[in-house]
């Protein structure tokens, strides 16, 4: 038995944590008497040309590997190792051409199910991986901005509807949507292409015309350009059409394009609102991404802005997917300590809607909420609906033994956050965990998740008397019970 094991980990303060799998795997294996076919392998997404600065490397050394140990396995496998290869196959797709007046009638186009499910079944990775087409496809009701108009940040409100019957989803999940791209950017695609069913069967370094074209084409392929290749694609994000406006010689047929171009990843979304509040809506929290790349060219995210631009008052059909994330919806009775900065607020708006609508069935436990932002007046996100809880008989109310207590960053000098407001409140947020609270985390992926972990560990030495290693334990015991629980992303 032969094995082989690559993991990749996305932010270093994972580090430990996301590649111990593929360790694991590896020692199990040996165990069991496998022969290692190369070395594991351990990527890094902080590392200069990102995770594939490991991958690449690792996959030539797995490559030579199988063609040394059996030629006969994968049989063109030592072609992709050999630097002199000029041979190219023949596309994997073919295309069949019709005019306009020749469509027939049976088309896909009526149905835009069929049109997602015949698109993603080319991408040889979902055949493998599909889930099948879209279960709901929704329609927004509401473009709501949540940040002030001017700020440099706008987050947005959207909510989705099935006018027809209940979606079925639970409070923690998280909605999978497939954006559609801009228009305009298809049609300059489809010109940049000059589609016909004439043209060369190409592969850009292959058959660029131009041979200065060609040597940067070959450059880029090779290992010795795989550091200027990343600055070039991945840190600039360049789009397919981009690469082709970049080396004008190339001219890709359809078939080779289909092949090619990956197709459009679902993006996921915590949902924020409660299937007993709106059993035929789902709400969202979304940040409209925007960014500047090395190069100060602004790219924008492709699903928030197409989300931001639809227009509630005509028909808009969004394909959507709903999948269990990593909060699982607490039992009435369970205290619960949510910290949830940022657009980490939208699962817990869910969470506090849930709650509310269980209070008038039946007794639930109380609920502190650490919200976080900049300003007070630009980017308080759902300050209405949070204050409403936080007031008389309120989820969040002090009344029911709950709190809302919110960090504004940048009104003052000296900057507050989330983990400063959880070791204010250590002493309620100890009673809350001793009387058997689980605790939600949820946001940016970045410096926030170890900060928060940090204060509450803080609390828990300070109101428990305990050294700072007992703490750690005392949390890990907590998340192997399920009450301890982490949502964040980059």
């Amino acid at each position: 038995m032969h094995s082989a094991a690559f993991s990749t980990v996305l932010m270093s303060y994972f580090y430990q944590i996301e590649t111990f799998a593929a360790k694991k795997l590896d020692r199990r294996l040996l165990h069991l008497g496998a022969e290692r076919v190369v070395e594991i392998g351990l990527g890094d997404d902080q590392h200069p040309s990102g995770y594939e600065g490991a991958l690449d490397p690792w996959l030539l050394s797995l490559w030579e590997s199988l063609c040394e140990t059996n030629p006969s396995l994968l049989p063109r496998v030592c072609d992709i190792s050999d630097p002199n290869l000029s041979i190219l196959g023949d596309p994997k797709v073919h295309v069949i051409y019709y005019s306009s007046n020749e469509v027939p009638q049976d088309s896909i186009f009526s149905d835009p199910n069929k049109i997602i499910n015949s698109a993603r079944s080319m991408s040889p990775v979902l055949q493998f991986h599909d889930d099948g087409g879209p279960p709901y496809m929704l329609q927004m009701v509401t473009n709501q901005r949540l940040t002030k108009e001017g700020s440099d940040r706008d987050v947005r409100h959207f909510e989705l509807e099935d006018p027809s019957s209940a979606i079925s989803y639970k409070t923690g999940d998280a909605l999978e949507i497939l954006p559609s791209q801009n228009s305009s950017a298809v049609d300059a695609f489809i010109e940049r292409s000059n589609l016909n069913p004439d043209c060369y069967i190409t592969v850009m370094s292959f058959f660029a015309t131009a041979e200065h074209e060609k040597e940067k084409l070959q450059y880029f392929a090779s290992p010795e350009g795989r550091d200027d290749l990343y600055r070039y694609n991945q840190k600039e994000c360049r789009t397919v059409l981009e690469v082709l406006e970049d080396f004008p010689s190339v001219q890709m047929p359809l078939e080779w394009l289909v092949q090619l171009t990956p197709p459009l990843k679902k993006r996921a979304f915590s949902i924020s609102s409660s299937p007993l509040a709106h059993p035929n809506q789902i709400h969202l929290t979304v940040s409209i991404v925007s960014w500047l790349t090395p190069f100060k060219r602004t790219r924008h995210g492709l699903c928030s802005t197409w989300l931001a631009g639809l227009n509630p008052s005509k028909d808009n059909l969004i394909p959507c997917w709903i999948r269990q994330a990593s909060l699982p919806p607490p039992h009435p009775s369970v205290p619960l300590v949510l910290i949830g900065p940022g657009t980490g607020c939208a699962p817990f708006r869910a969470f506090v809607e849930e709650r509310a609508a269980q209070t008038a069935a039946e007794p639930t436990a109380p609920v502190l909420f650490f919200f976080g932002c900049r300003n007070q007046d630009n980017d308080f996100l759902y300050k209405d609906f949070w204050l409403t809880h936080a007031q008389d008989e309120g989820v969040l109310s002090s009344k029911k033994g709950g709190g809302l207590f919110v960090a504004f960053s940048r009104d003052q000098p000296q900057k507050v956050y989330v983990q400063h407001k959880i070791k204010e409140q250590s002493a309620r947020v100890w009673n809350l965990l001793l009387s058997g609270a689980a605790v939600y985390i949820a946001g940016s992926s970045t410096k926030m998740p170890p900060d928060v972990t940090a204060a509450l560990e803080e609390v828990i030495c300070k109101e428990g008397g305990v050294k700072k290693e007992e703490a750690s334990k005392w949390l890990r015991d907590l998340e192997r019970a399920g009450r301890f629980n982490i949502e964040t992303w980059s």
